[in-house]
Parts: structure tokens; C-alpha cells; sequence
């Protein structure tokens, strides 16, 4: 009787669990570091500061020596034909204005590039909100092997349109 005594007084005996002391650590720490950051932000404890900082204005220099030339309106239809859907583009090139009669000259060729990219998109290709930037990027890069990569700065796009 003895030993079965001696291990029911065993499991009787637990150790206390140290759960508490874990989620009270936790609890300090992340109190700590939030004491932290509202202290370090100014959120509490900043002095209170009564004077305006004075408005430095901006020495802005000379106009960029820049010329915009425009690019006709191009109307591409989008996917299958019988869906009807139309994409309507406009745009303007930033040139140098030393190379903005080169550039007009060109002008034929940078809108064959730019429609025969246009017509090759599908819907799906214009409908994610970060698609305008890609496109915009794939375009200037077309354009600026056309005309030549120091002739043309950017392409704005003025109209993109889909219906």
C-alpha cells in the first residue's frame, strides 16, 4: 500500500503552470515598447512648442528646356471584335527643344509603334490598376528606340480611355 499511496501523493503534487508568468512577460514587453513609441513620437511627453517654423521658400532655377509635341488621338478596338470594347489614347512627347522638329518629323513612325502596340493589348492587359504605368513604361521605351533614347525624355499620357 505503500507505493500506491507514494504515487497518488506523486500526481496530487503538480508543479504550478507557467503560463501566467509567460503572458505577463509579453504583457511588459509589448507595453514597453509602446511606452517607447509614444514617448520617442512626441505622442506624450513632448514640450509643447508655441513657435511656427519659419517657411523656407523654394529657389526653384529655370524652366527645364523642354518642348511637348503632340501625338494624334489613336482609337484601337480591344480583344474579339464582336465585344466591341475601344480603347481611346492620346498622349504628348517631352523632347528636348533642339530636337523637337526631329522629333515632329518622326512623328508617322512613333504612331505606327505606338498603334501596332496598342492593337496587340487585350482587356485583361488594361484592367489592373498598376497597368497604366507598364504600358506607359513599355511605350516610351518603343518610342525612344524609334526616335532615339536622347531625343525623347517621356510620354504623357493625356487620354486613356476604355469603353
Amino acid at each position: 500500500m505503500t507505493d500506491a499511496t507514494a504515487d497518488a501523493a506523486e500526481e496530487e503534487v503538480k508543479k504550478p503552470s507557467k503560463m501566467p508568468l509567460i503572458l505577463g512577460l509579453v504583457a511588459a514587453l509589448v507595453g514597453g515598447g509602446g511606452g517607447f513609441f509614444a514617448a520617442f513620437s512626441g505622442m506624450i511627453l513632448a514640450p509643447e512648442s508655441t513657435e511656427v517654423a519659419p517657411v523656407e521658400e523654394e529657389t526653384s532655377g529655370p524652366l527645364p528646356d523642354v518642348a511637348f509635341v503632340p501625338v494624334d488621338p489613336i482609337i484601337v478596338s480591344l480583344g474579339l471584335p464582336s465585344e466591341g470594347r475601344h480603347l481611346q489614347f492620346r498622349a504628348h512627347l517631352e523632347v528636348p527643344t533642339r530636337h523637337a522638329d526631329d522629333v515632329k518629323t518622326l512623328l508617322p513612325r512613333v504612331i505606327d509603334v505606338l498603334n501596332g502596340y496598342l492593337r496587340a493589348l487585350e482587356p485583361r492587359d488594361v484592367e489592373t490598376p498598376s497597368s497604366l504605368t507598364r504600358l506607359r513604361a513599355q511605350m516610351l521605351r518603343r518610342v525612344q528606340i524609334v526616335a532615339g533614347a536622347d531625343r525623347v525624355n517621356d510620354l504623357l499620357i493625356m487620354e486613356f480611355v476604355v469603353n
